[in-house]
């Protein structure tokens, strides 16, 4: 079983890399962008999954993509 990491936007407006059902984030950066390279940095063969929210008027939304 391959590792994930997850990225997730807090109310603060900034990212944190989150392990699966882990309480507290590994890391907290101020874009997406720095959070995926941290991603990346801390495990490399790890599946990176990025939240994604988006609000539609049809079905439930994706909630994480790959980055």
């Amino acid at each position: 079983m391959s590792r994930k990491l997850f990225i997730e936007r807090r109310p603060e407006g900034d990212y944190a890399i989150r392990n699966p059902n882990s309480e507290r984030a590994s890391d907290v950066l101020p874009t997406q962008q720095k959070a995926i390279e941290r991603a990346r940095g801390m495990a490399p063969s790890a599946e990176i999954l990025v939240e994604r929210v988006r609000h539609t008027d049809k079905g439930r939304p994706d909630k994480w993509r790959k980055p």
